[in-house]
């Protein structure tokens, strides 16, 4: 275990979100009977985050059209980092994976939290707009990841505590590396849109959430208990 806070690690990811993970998920992620939810929710993030880079890959590997305007140059930092970023992910649902196997937990079918898709809503659909809140979104999300890693591995077991801890560097440069790609691809500042996604964030962790996931916001049963 580590006696760093996030802080100490990663100050700008820390300034980056708008609010900490509410201490009622953290004690409904603590629970045994939990575990299982946690771990399977894990593995597909791990597997729609490398799905996500791949496609984001695809995309825009011969540029970016611009309505009305000639096509924007291929940006070569895009790809060489969601590769990477890609890779990267594969190794931890591979991770995850190995850890289920040993403790007899079946990867089994469980629906999404709405978590991206509360962000994705919002997300323009002109380019390269679409692509910069994109990028955007893709940020929140590994450092909400990196975040709720850091504070729920003190409550875990010794093997997913260590497990857990060592996920931080990779989340936090795949954090960095999408606000990076943001701020380098958009024509205008992204202040605003960073403001825009913190608020829509803030109330995704902040809420009442029917179903427990690793990206979801106050358990109801918790929250309906206060």
């Amino acid at each position: 275990m580590t006696d760093k806070s996030l802080a100490e690690m990663f100050p700008e990811l820390v300034a980056f979100l708008p609010c900490e993970t509410p201490d009622q998920w953290i004690e409904e992620a603590a629970k045994p009977e939990n575990l299982d939810i946690i771990l399977i929710d894990h593995a597909n993030n791990e597997l729609k985050a490398a799905s996500a880079a791949q496609s984001l890959i695809l995309r825009y590997k011969d540029g970016v059209k611009v309505t009305g305007q000639k096509r924007i140059p291929c940006n070569v930092d895009l790809l060489n980092k969601m590769s990477r970023l890609a890779r990267e992910e594969l190794r931890h649902f591979e991770q995850v994976l190995a850890i289920m196997t040993r403790r007899n937990i079946e990867y089994t079918t469980v629906k999404a939290s709405r978590y991206a898709s509360r962000m994705l809503k919002h997300a323009r659909t002109w380019e390269p707009a679409k692509l910069v809140d994109t990028l955007i979104i893709g940020a929140y999300i590994e450092a909400r990841s990196c975040e709720r890693f850091h504070k729920l591995a003190p409550h875990l077991d010794a093997e997913l505590g260590r497990f857990y801890l060592s996920l931080l560097k990779s989340e936090g440069r795949h954090f960095s590396d999408y606000l990076t790609l943001a701020q380098e691809i958009s024509d205008e500042p992204i202040e605003d849109r960073i403001a825009l996604f913190a608020e829509v964030e803030k109330e995704a962790m902040e809420s009442p959430d029917e179903e427990f996931r690793f990206h979801s916001g106050v358990p109801v049963k918790t929250s309906e208990a206060a």
